[in-house]
């Protein structure tokens, strides 16, 4: 079996060199190019941006942290001291690959990119809240809504532990790291950040956080001049920037991203 390394280019929290030495001893050839695997060190961010990317099956290889700004690694298969076990099994076949859906992103009709966890279009450093309008179509799905607020997340099954679970954390005015919420593969959540006003069309209900079956259509536009950009596409820390002439429609890709799960936990 052949495994390329894929690690957070910005600041990687284990060398290439320890990722290396771990994967040959487990018997595995390391290389960049034809490989049958990927394995991915990192936490939910690289995850993110990895999976988006990769069509090569992934494993997910988070590192063990005590501090509360530390990685969670939520899609982390297994920690880095469990890579080599990870490793041997993966060789024995005692794995699956599960398939995830993943989202396309258009700006104006124009691809602009997919993700495999989430979407957001969120104020930037020069702008208090935005206004921005939210619509959502899909077979016997119609809703609109007008909102004020920090921005919104759009999400699949696999993001829906980050940005789109703020408010499960949020416990009786005290924060909980470990909250969070699992959505199904065939759902896709939205969540309002932080909103101060929010109007549905036609209905007295103005949920915070909500899903729509998969296969729907979710059209994000900015109707108030503000400094607006759109994050999660992997185009650097900036986004991309809204303006009220444009449109993001997000929908259904017809990429996944090829996850690999061990069929049995490793024993500590």
């Amino acid at each position: 079996m052949r495994a390329k390394i894929i690690l957070d280019g910005w600041k990687p929290k284990v060398s290439y060199a320890e990722v290396t030495r771990a994967i040959r001893e487990a018997g595995v050839i390391v290389t960049q190019r034809n490989a049958d695997i990927g394995v991915v060190v990192g936490g939910d961010g690289v995850f993110s941006a990895v999976g988006s990317l990769e069509s090569i099956p992934l494993l997910f290889v988070g590192t063990r942290s005590s501090s509360a700004m530390g990685s969670k690694a939520y899609l982390a298969a297994v920690q880095f001291d469990e890579l080599i076990e990870a490793l041997k099994r993966i060789e024995a076949g005692q794995y699956r690959i599960e398939e995830s859906k993943r989202l396309e992103v258009q700006k104006n009709g124009r691809r602009i990119g997919v993700v495999f966890t989430d979407v957001y279009l969120q104020r930037g450093a020069d702008s208090n809240c935005i206004r921005y309008r939210v619509k959502v179509t899909g077979r016997d799905l119609d809703i609109e809504e007008a909102v004020i607020g920090d921005g919104v997340v759009v999400t699949t099954a696999a993001g829906s532990t980050g940005y789109f679970s703020y408010p499960d954390r949020i416990v009786t005015g005290r924060f909980d790291v470990s909250g969070h919420t699992e959505l199904k593969a065939d759902q896709v959540g939205v969540c309002h950040i932080v909103p101060t006003y929010i109007e549905r069309v036609g209905s007295e209900e103005c949920p915070l956080r909500y899903t729509v079956p998969w296969g729907s259509r979710v059209e994000l536009s900015v109707t108030r001049p503000a400094d607006a950009r759109l994050y999660g596409l992997g185009g650097g820390r900036m986004g991309v920037r809204i303006l009220t002439s444009d449109t993001v429609t997000i929908h259904a890709s017809p990429e996944t991203t090829k996850v690999i799960v061990l069929t049995a936990p490793i024993s500590p």
